[in-house]
């Protein structure tokens, strides 16, 4: 399967890239800078540079050809709120305009409602504080959320919690249509695994999935 990959500088994103040539998937990687690739340079691997994410044009030619796209794009604090939405939006432009119908973005927990089983601390303290604190954050990734609801592609959307830089694990917990309950915390490497899984699962499209340790 040839994938494009929105985000390969980030957390998530390097690793979808690492694991997905790992697996034998041709890549191309979107990026503004390639120095912040860290993933060598090898015959499965293309590497487009783009100006920013917002203009959809010229992240058309990183999408022809491709069978999916994966995004790991998102705001890492309270100044990057708005991010998310805003390469969202140029994302599925160009996915429009190139006629990619799979798309794989990550979300994040507390997007969406408390999930049945919610432990006390999670539904009373958890999921009300961070949203809270954080709430221009998950404001945004609603927003983006909502973008790709009408977006009439072939949508899966990833929700974690707490991300960690553990390594890849593979023994991670799934909801489809929900949050995981009581899912505090995972690795960034697990996420981009989930992430990669979630292209071929069809019990995924058009849904929110959780994912968590």
């Amino acid at each position: 399967m040839k994938l494009t990959v929105f985000g390969a500088t980030g957390g998530i994103g390097g690793h979808i890239v690492r694991q997905a040539l790992d697996a034998g998937h041709p890549v191309t990687a979107v990026v503004r800078d390639r120095a912040r690739l860290d993933v060598p340079d090898q015959p499965a691997l293309r590497v487009v540079t783009v100006p920013g994410l917002a203009d959809p044009e010229p992240l058309e030619p990183a999408l022809v050809g491709s069978d999916a796209a994966l995004s790991a794009v998102g705001g890492r604090s309270l100044k990057d709120a708005g991010v998310a939405t805003t390469a969202t939006r140029g994302i599925l432009g160009a996915l429009e305009a190139t006629g990619v119908r799979r798309f794989v973005a990550v979300s994040a927990m507390p997007v969406g409602p408390i999930p049945d089983g919610e432990g006390f601390l999670g539904r009373r303290l958890a999921y009300p504080v961070v949203r809270r604190i954080l709430r221009k954050v998950y404001d945004d990734l609603e927003q983006m959320e909502a973008d790709i609801r009408r977006s009439g592609l072939e949508w899966t959307v990833m929700r974690p919690p707490r991300l960690t830089d553990k390594p890849l694990s593979g023994k991670y917990r799934t909801t489809v249509g929900a949050n995981v309950a009581n899912g505090s915390f995972i690795s960034r490497a697990d996420v981009a695994h989930a992430m990669l899984a979630m292209l071929t699962d069809p019990r995924t499209i058009d849904q929110p999935v959780g994912v968590a340790l």
